[in-house]
């Protein structure tokens, strides 16, 4: 399902920009020769890693999106929805964790919880032995529209993986995590957004 920000703008760098409608985007092997003769210390084993991972990241996010718009929500819906599930029954938390784990301000988190409400998503009330706190709860209609978006997210999932084995799964995941790692190790806090995007 989407990664931590699903509408966090993707870093600066050479996958940053799709090409706009109608053209046509350049291969990887046509980009690295590109990159090369304009960038001669580059690392053509490197930048195939690298902008195969940033494409694949933006079509996934593309996909995803679209599964979510057809349940009627949205992608900054899904955060929160995510958020409040990964908390564990009753699914409930107070605004200012909510907009800690989502990388947001306070304003945007409040912003955010208002429209979901609305549409009967979560509840938001006093805490009974707290009566300064705000609890922000899962509905059972924002449950289902959860397992919804996880059916949907599971089958894509299973189609985007399904010429690699077992083995190669593992593999891949195992690799992966070890650059992910790197990354968390380099940038430790750059879990959240650098901008509010609503």
């Amino acid at each position: 399902m989407p990664t931590e920000s699903p509408e966090a703008p993707e870093s600066p760098g050479p996958e940053s920009s799709a090409p706009g409608p109608g053209l046509q985007e350049p291969s990887l092997d046509e980009q690295i020769a590109a990159y090369q003769r304009e960038f001669g210390d580059l690392d053509p084993q490197v930048e195939k890693v690298v902008s195969a991972l940033g494409r694949l990241n933006r079509r996934m996010n593309v996909a995803y999106g679209r599964q979510v718009a057809e349940l009627g929500i949205s992608n900054a819906e899904w955060e929160v929805l995510k958020t409040l599930v990964l908390a564990g029954s009753p699914y409930r938390m107070g605004p200012g964790e909510l907009a800690k784990r989502l990388g947001l301000t306070p304003a945007a988190m409040t912003h955010r919880i208002d429209r979901m409400a609305n549409e009967g998503l979560v509840t938001r009330d006093r805490d009974e032995t707290n009566r300064v706190r705000v609890i922000v709860e899962l509905t059972d209609e924002g449950r289902t529209k959860w397992l919804e978006a996880m059916r949907m997210a599971t089958n894509f999932e299973e189609d985007l993986l399904q010429d690699l084995s077992a083995d190669e799964r593992g593999v891949l995941g195992e690799l992966l995590i070890r650059v992910l790692r790197r990354v968390e190790h380099a940038q430790p806090d750059a879990g959240g957004r650098l901008t509010d995007l609503d």
